[in-house]
């Protein structure tokens, strides 16, 4: 946890907001995987972690803006959770520990809640997101499941304060970052034809958790890097391939890391995978010089996009001029995702609470018609305490490719007789994380080799 002031200041900032009412905050239950006891491992919601910052399930909380008061709803360990668990801090010792001094039984939620309703106080709560909190939901509330409606106000006073990252958050981030840049160097150098993905995935895992680290989302370890979120890691790796990782990793305190490089399975790449992954390169720090206080991240994600064309353009796989083919969207062809996203107590920031609120605005909404730019999480002017990752990245996926091709799509940009010829590249990112500072930004963490002689070099090191 953090110092118990840094709770209590949160929770006031979030109070002051509201002239009336209760704010409810959800925490989350041990989810079973095939029976009761047999449970994934357990991960607090993160919003009931940033204001209260317990991790034991079971628990809820209410802030009463009238009352001037946080209550905790939980229950302390019974003889029998002692028996299978041992002695535990208690639940009143946590709730001290972070400046909650009201404690009540579980059961009393719904009577309190009652009560609230009776005298006409509005009862704020954020989107649900486990079945369980959807149930709850509805039995604290006497709703069906089509009246939950998340509250608005809610999401936006959260969002606005959980967007804005503190120097103790900061700090976890780091640490996050510096153990995934390890992480990711010892991926690179052991990596060598013959393996199978799964051994540079479990190489990870085993390096991670002895820092006290979890990965903070599945690995995507991959020599089918065209596969955006591909979980698959069986394939056996020759030389030729390259390999793809996106990777991260949790703090004790739940701050997450997302890095990615791409790099050959054998010692090099080849002509071709070296002159796209320069492409890559460029956009990657085109996009990277523009991150800046009051600029929108929908920006900087058409200039790199503008980068890749070019650089498709220079090769083969595109012609025509860039500014317009990306103003047509046919860089969509190779560039199907967003450029980043918000990071933080999540690998995808409040995605719970809703990209509308989280990466846009009203004034500005989501463009999500638009094959491309729909996928784009982020797109709002950016902050200064804001961290965003940036990860652009070249996507050669077949399937896509015939689509277009037998549809003639965007064929004044595209050469499809060149591009039919090189369907079996895979996939190319490169990302880092970031915050936004008044003189434009700070990579955070320690410096993960990203240009092409240094990963080179990390080859020439190796491991086993």
């Amino acid at each position: 946890m953090f110092e118990k002031e840094i709770y209590i200041k949160r929770r006031s900032e979030l109070s002051a907001k509201f002239s009336s009412g209760l704010l409810l905050f959800l925490g989350n239950i041990e989810n079973p995987i095939n029976f009761e006891h047999n449970t994934y491992p357990f991960r607090q919601d993160s919003s009931f972690l940033y204001y209260m910052g317990i991790k034991s399930p079971k628990l809820a909380a209410v802030v009463d803006i009238e009352a001037g008061e946080t209550v905790l709803f939980g229950d302390e360990m019974s003889i029998d959770d002692i028996v299978w668990m041992g002695q535990q801090q208690t639940l009143n010792e946590k709730a001290q520990w972070v400046g909650i001094t009201s404690l009540r039984p579980f059961r009393d939620l719904h009577q309190y809640l009652e009560k609230a309703k009776k005298n006409n106080k509005p009862v704020h709560y954020l989107p649900p997101y486990q079945s369980h909190n959807k149930l709850l939901l509805q039995q604290l509330l006497n709703l069906a499941i089509d009246e939950i409606k998340p509250s608005v106000a809610l999401i936006q006073a959260v969002v606005s304060q959980r967007n804005i990252k503190a120097a103790e958050e900061i700090v976890e981030l780091e640490k996050a970052v510096d153990v995934a840049v390890d992480m990711h160097r010892l991926a690179i150098k052991m990596t060598r034809p013959g393996m199978h993905e799964f051994e540079i995935s479990n190489a990870m895992q085993h390096f991670s958790q002895n820092k006290q680290m979890s990965f903070s989302y599945p690995p995507i370890v991959t020599k089918h890097g065209e596969i955006l979120h591909n979980h698959i890691q069986y394939h056996k790796i020759k030389a030729g391939d390259m390999l793809l990782n996106d990777s991260g990793v949790e703090t004790a305190l739940g701050y997450a890391s997302d890095l990615t490089r791409t790099f050959p399975v054998g010692k090099r790449f080849n002509p071709l995978q070296e002159e796209l992954y320069t492409i890559v390169l460029h956009a990657f720090k085109t996009a990277e010089a523009e991150l800046a206080p009051d600029v929108a991240f929908k920006n900087i994600h058409l200039r790199a996009c503008e980068a890749l064309a070019e650089g498709l353009i220079q090769i083969g796989f595109m012609k025509g001029n860039a500014q317009d083919a990306v103003a047509n969207h046919a860089h969509s062809l190779f560039f199907q995702c967003g450029l980043g996203h918000m990071l933080g107590l999540d690998v995808h920031d409040m995605e719970d609470l809703g990209e509308q609120y989280v990466g846009y605005t009203a004034d500005e909404p989501k463009d999500t018609e638009t094959f491309g730019i729909k996928s784009l999480r982020l797109g709002k002017k950016l902050e200064v305490g804001n961290v965003v990752t940036v990860e652009p990245g070249i996507y050669i996926i077949p399937e896509l490719i015939q689509l277009w091709g037998q549809q003639n799509l965007h064929s004044d940009y595209i050469n499809y007789d060149f591009l039919s010829k090189h369907l079996d590249i895979g996939g190319i990112r490169i990302e880092d994380d970031y915050v936004i500072q008044d003189s434009g930004y700070h990579r955070l963490g320690k410096y993960l080799e990203r240009e092409i002689h240094e990963i080179y070099e990390l080859k020439d090191q190796g491991t086993d």
